[in-house]
Parts: C-alpha cells; sequence; structure tokens
C-alpha cells in the first residue's frame, strides 16, 4: 500500500485497486501516470480476459490529491497539458483503448476522477450508497477531462446538468442516465462484481475481446458499415476454432 494503490493478477482477472482510504482514495499524478502504464500492459496481457479497478474503505475515489502536484509551477498552456493534465487523460486513454473490459464497483463517494473513472470503464457496479460528482465549476475550472469521459456515456443534457449544478446526484439517478450499469444493495456490491468477473474469467478472450472492439468501432460507424463489421468480427472468431 506504499504507492497508494496495488495491481494484482488473479487468474484471468487483473485487479487495480485504490488503498489510500484514509483521504478518500484521492489520486496524485505520479500515481495517475503508474495506474496508466498498469492499466496499458494488463489490457494487452494474451492471459488476461478482464479488468477490475476498486477502492478501499468508505469511498470509491475522491478525484485528484492537489497535494501530489509535481514540484515547480508550470506556467504555460504546454507545461500545463505535460505536467497537470496528461496524467489524467493517460489513465482515461488507457482505460479505453484496453483489448478486455474494465470493470468498476463503485461505493460511496466518486467524485471528479472518480466519477470520471466509473464512466469511461466499461461495466460499472455501483452501490446504493455510491454518489457521484463533478464540482469543478464550483472553482471556474471548466471540467473538459472529466466531461471527456462521459462524453459518449450519458445524454448531453444531463452531461452538462452535472457540469453547471456541480449537484451530487445518488446511484439511482446514475444508473437512469447511464452512468452506471447496474444498482445493487452495499452488503451485495462485492458478490455482483466478483459474479461478472467470474463469468468473463471462463469466456474465451477472442469473444470478450471482440465484444468491447465492435461496441466501440460500431458506434462512430453507419448502420451499413456496423453491420458487415458485425459479420466479418463474428466470421474471424468462429473461423478461429476450427
Amino acid at each position: 500500500m506504499s504507492d497508494g494503490y496495488s495491481v494484482t493478477q488473479d487468474g484471468a482477472i487483473a485487479r487495480v485497486t485504490f488503498e489510500r482510504p484514509e483521504k478518500g482514495n484521492l489520486l496524485t499524478l505520479p500515481m495517475l501516470t503508474e495506474i496508466a502504464k498498469d492499466i496499458r500492459t494488463a489490457g494487452t496481457d494474451p492471459a488476461i480476459n478482464a479488468m477490475v479497478v476498486r477502492g478501499v474503505g468508505d469511498d470509491f475515489c475522491k478525484g485528484r490529491d492537489p497535494d501530489g502536484a509535481p514540484e515547480g509551477s508550470p506556467t504555460t498552456a504546454l507545461e500545463m497539458r505535460d505536467a497537470l493534465i496528461e496524467p489524467i487523460l493517460g489513465v482515461y486513454s488507457a482505460i479505453r483503448e484496453s483489448e478486455v473490459p474494465v470493470i468498476t464497483g463503485v461505493q460511496g463517494l466518486a467524485n471528479g476522477l472518480g466519477c470520471g473513472i466509473t464512466a469511461i470503464s466499461d461495466v460499472s457496479i455501483a452501490a446504493d450508497n455510491s454518489r457521484f460528482a463533478m464540482p469543478e465549476m464550483r472553482a471556474n475550472l471548466p471540467p473538459t477531462l472529466a466531461m471527456l469521459a462521459h462524453l459518449d456515456r450519458i445524454p448531453p443534457k444531463s452531461l452538462l446538468g452535472m457540469v453547471y449544478s456541480t449537484d451530487t446526484i445518488d446511484a439511482d439517478r446514475a444508473v437512469s442516465i447511464g452512468l452506471v450499469s447496474e444498482v445493487v444493495p452495499l452488503a451485495e456490491l462485492d458478490g455482483a462484481v466478483e459474479g461478472l468477473l467470474e463469468k468473463l474469467a471462463g469466456y474465451e478472450r477472442a469473444s470478450v475481446v471482440t465484444c468491447k472492439s465492435y461496441l466501440q468501432r460500431a458506434k462512430q460507424a453507419d448502420y451499413n458499415t456496423a453491420n458487415d463489421l458485425a459479420g466479418n468480427l463474428l466470421s474471424v472468431v468462429l473461423s478461429s476454432r476450427k
């Protein structure tokens, strides 16, 4: 727990665990850089079928730790992007580009960056005590990075409503707008997450990877292209079994 998070392999499942419960699992910029690298490595590992991201303690992740800023004070836009922004974008892109699905199990508060990680993951199971917020506008900071994570996950009016109001929404509201996949009682969260992971571990990796790849590519395509892609990908999987 010295690094504030851990990455372990459990059979065909990679587990990323935030381990700063005393700080609400706030993530520092150096942590984010390393987490992105670990997710990229696990996401292309042929022995891994799925990845799960969890937070120890009462809260999933309260966001970025302001105390973890790099030494010195970046002043130009380029310096600020390299020092403050790229570590966050790196985590989002690592999750998005992972060949295997990334699952989040969320309890308590998912704030700012924590809300973004929840949104950009492929499946999110939330406890009924979970809460979600993008509070950046309270400090007149446009949360474009968090908005990126939500961009094709929730409707635009719901997204801007969260951004401009900075209000915290509950789990029922989160599932109604598509921010999370499912809501379960807190006592059942571990069982629900592990049940899904057990199923994913039992599938053939090629089938798991194909589902995520198809969805990402097809939703950007017109119907005829999505039609062809669906047939082509399934044909490849079926032919590989001969």
